[in-house]
């Protein structure tokens, strides 16, 4: 028995040792194969997922409806439309106006568009420095802001932004191996973006009409704070126009990480901007498909990729650290393979496929995972956490926006201040998440074009092919040492059943 095991050990060994050496060479050997075919053809591009794209659109003019119904009925006239009867279940007679509170919502909006911008004007040089400051300083601010909803009082929200501080400390904990290597790949990032000027004229673009946006929205929102229903009622309507305006928010940036997807595929794959064989007028293209015939499968995978992303890496920071207990690591291994079925189908990389390619969102995303798995580079890929970091400055420049909002409600009306920095909130974070966002697309990008051809990023930079293969190499052995522990342990636990039975 001993004798088997050990050649059955040893023959793992080596089949462990020759699936990382035939995944690193699938990585390394695929030149041109997939990426000769570089972007597809105009006229093999149809429309994609186009219920998606009427279904946002509709939703967009009847929120936007609403919106200004419920801003004018509270403008310069208390009830000037009469609403009020239809809510005199729920009434509570409070005096306020549009105009008292849309200012507040201005506010937010101001301070978020001045991160943005701000963001995109340095983001050759201070980008990375802001990043690192967000993952160290998010979990404080959370904190403080915790302790100040306690001294005003308002406990719920101290509570909640006190468990949030925790959950936040836990991840970085978790990850603050990975950090240095995540750093590594958003500086290429930004790198990348830097040297497109066009990219970032099209994210201030996106900036400036999303803000136009947010002013019919922040209208229809100081409406509602304004009107005379209870904390209840007005409590429900902010949060159905809050997740309506998050999935537009989360629509123009998955949109504009399309466009800087197409564009930095088309620089790695041509050898930069400048190269004669780069296609005319490509940034106008790629807006173009963005807009049209791959809008709607942007609009169907906006709905689910942001909450699912979020998930799978407070699922992977939790199970990192488990240790042996058994038990809890059951149940989340459980979440995690659930979870990772769902990012199989709905996952950030389908982005780049839908640039490049024209598909429709399913099956970019199944197209662009099996190409991360099939070659490997699915191990970086999980052991990445840019996306997480990203998310960090997101929701730090948000914060801000939110709690310049909240103390000038604090000062006028205490009784609001929730509403108010909650909304404000929302509205710091997608203003900051477009002018984040063309970063992240150039990870995106610079994944798939490594996944696809090894060489594409080899001679943009050497230096960073070499760092980006060995990382490869180093997790693909960590998983078979991995593998090999647990088929050690299982061959361990069957040889001692075998003996208390005998």
């Amino acid at each position: 028995m001993a004798d088997s095991g050990s050649a059955s050990s040893s023959s793992f060994d080596s089949a462990s040792i020759a699936t990382v050496d035939q995944v690193q060479n699938a990585v390394r050997g695929r030149m041109s194969g997939v990426g000769g075919q570089a972007l597809s053809d105009e006229s093999s591009r149809s429309w994609r997922d186009v219920f998606w794209s009427f279904a946002f659109i509709i939703h967009l003019i009847s929120v936007g409806f609403v919106l200004v119904v419920l801003g004018l009925n509270r403008f310069k006239k208390s009830n000037r439309l009469q609403i009020d009867k239809y809510t005199n279940t729920i009434m509570e007679n409070r005096v306020g106006l549009t105009e008292d509170y849309w200012p507040l919502y201005a506010l937010a909006g101001g301070v978020g568009s001045l991160l943005g911008w701000t963001w995109l004007f340095l983001l050759g040089s201070f980008a990375n420095h802001v990043m690192k400051i967000s993952v160290h300083i998010l979990t404080t601010y959370l904190a403080v802001i915790s302790v100040l909803c306690f001294w005003g009082q308002l406990f719920f929200w101290g509570v909640a932004f006190a468990i949030v501080a925790g959950l936040q400390f836990l991840y970085v904990i978790s990850v603050i191996d990975r950090l240095p290597f995540t750093l590594l790949v958003l500086q290429k990032a930004v790198k990348m973006v830097s040297g497109l000027p066009e990219v970032i004229r099209v994210a201030y673009a996106f900036m400036i009409v999303m803000l136009l946006c947010m002013g019919v929205w922040s209208f229809g929102v100081a409406g509602i704070v304004a009107s005379s229903m209870g904390d209840g009622g007005r409590w429900w309507l902010l949060v159905v126009f809050s997740i309506s305006l998050f999935w537009a928010g989360v629509v123009f940036c998955n949109t504009l990480h399309v466009i800087v997807s197409g564009m930095v595929f088309l620089v790695l794959f041509h050898g930069g901007r400048e190269s004669s064989s780069m296609p005319s007028k490509s940034l106008m293209k790629a807006s173009r498909y963005a807009v049209t015939t791959s809008f709607g499968s942007i609009c169907y995978g906006s709905l689910f990729t942001a909450p699912i992303r979020t998930l799978r890496w407070e699922i992977r920071g939790i199970r990192s650290k488990i240790g042996q207990n058994e038990c809890l690591l059951c149940c989340v291994d459980f979440l995690f393979h659930l979870v990772e079925t769902l990012v199989r189908f709905f996952n950030k990389y389908a982005y780049v496929q839908i640039a490049v390619y024209g598909k429709s969102f399913n099956r970019s995303a199944r197209d662009a995972w099996e190409l991360l798995q099939s070659t490997g580079v699915e191990a970086l890929v999980a052991y990445d956490c840019s996306g997480a970091v990203l998310l960090m400055s997101t929701i730090m420049g948000g914060l801000t926006a939110g709690t310049c909002s909240g103390i000038w409600t604090w000062i006028k009306w205490k009784d609001k201040v929730s509403m108010v920095a909650c909304t404000a909130t929302l509205m710091g974070m997608v203003l900051v998440g477009l002018a984040i966002v063309v970063v992240e697309s150039a990870v995106t990008s610079i994944y798939i074009c490594y996944a696809e051809d090894p060489l594409l990023i080899q001679k943009w930079d050497a230096e960073f092919f070499n760092q980006i293969s060995e990382m490869l190499h180093q997790r693909l052995q960590h998983r078979s040492a991995r593998a090999r522990e647990v088929l050690t342990g299982n061959r361990f636990d069957s040889c001692r059943e075998d003996l208390e039975q005998a």
